[in-house]
């Protein structure tokens, strides 16, 4: 029981505090304590530790109030959970590099099965613990997260195995991997051509706690908050100018921060155009369009004018989060915007589509060379959302400017390498970064999940060897 309570600790500090080496350490002490008991006690103890665990580790971070939590918790647990069940059921009866496999081929199913038909998306991936290693992460840019979250378990699987070939045969494939990874940021070409942008933050101060909320839902009249929202359209529109001024070519604002209502919108858009053209810059906005007393009163855009005072393209979100944006909010068409422009081809996406990867590659397949992803976030979340970013970049080659209210805005190469970074929370009302353009071609568009698939192949293979191969060397 010693090594489950370790392990859990050690996964709840990894999830909580993105620490890179918690992981592979928490998987390693969780599968020996899970394998050290009698099958039906240990997978029990391994479920009730994980819960505990989760419950504490996302507090704060899944936006789901009362006794609701509790429960999108045991689904969550019964997800982590089932590694370990696989790992005892199947894994105890292969012998080999096979029963070595079983535990990181389940742990990326299930991983990647949650991702794909729950409304979870990629969060609590244990690849994105890995935000830091840049070695590491470079192997998005092949298998997506998934091969990151298939070494990190396999890591474990070994150790616990305890057979001298095994640990040194994956430290060989370990090694090759940080290798390659280093020799790909190594090689990443100079004087590429880059684009000065900024990012400019939401006004702290000009709306009382719980106002936002109220316009977004529809229920407020304009006379109410004209004014407000008068200053606020000024803000945006005088700090874009001050940064274009001070020789920014792309100014980007954060998810629906420039809150407009319907029969404004269009004198507010034509106001921005005039700035786009007398100041030649790229506006990508972040707007809210809010229809009053609406069934679902809001439009979640991302807007780009361009130096000519032209849209480029308005998109608008496709996955609203689940909870109170999906009851307000009117979703997109799931197209996602990639338009030639005089800097290269100009793509966004919008905040929460950002953590469903399979959804992004559209952007790497149309070969975009810059990525806008405004987002708007909150303090629990705003370090591992801005770091799960930088993933998308990776695994599509392209350099992604992310402008983030109540959050972390930053700009990453196409490397996934941070090019510039501001806090809201410390104050810091713009971000500046010189951005390298263009797109470098990575397997991830091309291939998708296949790695992840294959792995749920993998496991479903293995189940019936299992079930019809006698029972091979035990777990020691």
């Amino acid at each position: 029981m010693m090594w489950l309570v370790a392990g859990a600790l050690l996964l709840g500090a990894g999830m909580r505090m993105q620490i890179p080496i918690a992981p592979w350490l928490a998987l390693t002490f969780l599968l020996h304590g899970a394998r050290t008991l009698p099958v039906l006690p240990g997978m029990t103890s391994v479920a009730v530790t994980l819960y505990a665990t989760l419950a504490v580790a996302e507090r704060g971070i899944l936006p789901i109030p009362g006794p609701a939590y509790f429960g999108v918790i045991a689904a969550l647990t019964l997800t982590a959970t089932l590694p370990f069940v696989a790992d005892r059921l199947a894994g105890v009866r292969l012998s080999g590099w096979a029963a070595t496999l079983i535990f990181p081929m389940a742990w990326v199913a299930f991983e990647f099965l949650q991702s794909r038909f729950t409304p979870n998306a990629t969060w609590g991936s244990l690849a994105y613990t890995q935000y830091g290693n840049l070695p590491l992460m470079q192997l998005a840019a092949v298998t997506g997260i998934w091969g990151i979250t298939f070494l990190i378990a396999w890591f474990a699987s070994v150790i616990n195995a305890a057979v001298r070939p095994f640990v040194l045969g994956y430290a060989a494939i370990l090694g090759f991997v940080l290798l390659a990874g280093a020799v790909r940021i190594a090689l990443v070409p100079s004087g590429r051509s880059t684009l000065r942008a900024a990012a400019v933050s939401f006004p702290s101060g000009l709306f009382p706690p719980g106002e936002v909320t109220r316009i977004l839902e529809g229920r407020v009249e304009g006379s109410e908050v004209g004014d407000k929202l008068a200053c606020l359209h000024e803000w945006f529109l005088d700090r874009s100018r001050r940064e274009a001024r001070a020789g920014a070519k792309l100014v980007a604002w954060p998810e629906t921060s420039l809150i407009v209502f319907q029969e404004d919108e269009a004198v507010f858009l034509e106001r921005a155009a005039r700035l786009a053209a007398d100041e030649k810059i790229f506006l990508a906005m972040g707007v809210g369009t809010v229809q009053l007393h609406a069934a679902k009163p809001v439009e979640n855009k991302a807007v780009l004018i361009d130096p000519s005072g032209s849209i480029a393209f308005s998109y608008r979100k496709s996955h609203p989060v689940a909870g109170w944006e999906a009851r307000v909010m009117k979703p997109g068409d799931g197209r996602l915007p990639v338009v030639p422009t005089a800097e290269g081809r100009m793509a966004a996406a919008i905040c929460y589509d950002g953590d469903f990867p399979e959804f992004i590659r559209a952007v790497g397949r149309a070969r975009a060379d810059i990525f806008f992803l405004p987002a708007n976030d909150w303090a629990a979340i705003k370090r591992i959302h801005f770091e799960m970013a930088a993933f998308r970049a990776i695994e599509n080659g392209v350099p992604l400017v992310r402008a983030a209210s109540s959050g972390i805005s930053g700009a990453f190469d196409a490397w996934g390498r941070v090019m510039g970074e501001a806090d809201h929370f410390s104050g810091t009302a713009t971000m500046v970064a010189q951005v390298p353009l263009g797109n470098v071609a990575t397997t991830y568009p091309r291939t998708g999940d296949l790695f992840a698939w294959l792995c749920v192949a993998g496991l479903a293979v293995a189940a019936i060897v299992a079930v019809i191969a006698p029972q091979g060397r035990p777990h020691g």
